[in-house]
């Protein structure tokens, strides 16, 4: 076999791995939510190539946005504090990405259509277009908006003030 193919067998042993992590993570987390006495389901799901859970609540969410924060910033919180659960017992580093009351979700629409428009303001005027700072998760959002709209991007800056331009063709 040549670098970078995989067999079946090790395609089938990357989903184990995935949804493991995702069962660890979801222990970690209905944890969590009894010991915030917030209810809350979860649900699992592998993803690119990454384990992905949700939380997600039958009474609209209010109880569980005290969990996203503001602009998400305790979901990114929680999101570290459960890869380090799930590190903790693999150890494996983790990538798994975690949603709660569909915040991730929206906003990963609002930055697919930020990206798109970037893209056509671009391709309309010529010269590249700067977006404000990102975090990692949304900039990839962004790329790969980008991307589908036939354009580049690059990511500059260093954190937590890195942001995203959109280059000509």
């Amino acid at each position: 076999m040549t670098e970078g193919t995989t067999s079946a067998a090790e395609g089938g042993d990357t989903l184990t791995r995935l949804e493991q992590e995702g069962e660890i993570a979801a222990d970690y987390l209905e944890g969590l939510l009894d010991i915030a006495d917030l209810d809350g389901d979860i649900d699992m799901d592998v993803e690119a190539d990454r384990a992905s859970v949700s939380i997600i609540s039958d009474s609209g969410g209010r109880d569980l946005q005290k969990l996203v924060g503001r602009d998400g910033e305790v979901l990114e919180a929680l999101q570290e504090l459960t890869r380090l659960a799930v590190h903790r017992e693999t150890g494996d580093r983790s990538r798994l990405m975690l949603d709660i009351a569909g915040f991730r979700a929206q906003k990963r629409s609002e930055l697919a259509q930020l990206g798109a428009k970037a893209a056509d303001e671009v391709k309309a005027s010529g010269k590249p277009v700067k977006l404000d700072p990102m975090t990692p998760f949304e900039r990839k959002v962004v790329h790969d908006a980008v991307a589908a709209a036939g354009l580049r991007s690059e990511s500059e800056g260093e954190e937590p003030q890195r942001f995203v331009v959109v280059l000509p063709a």
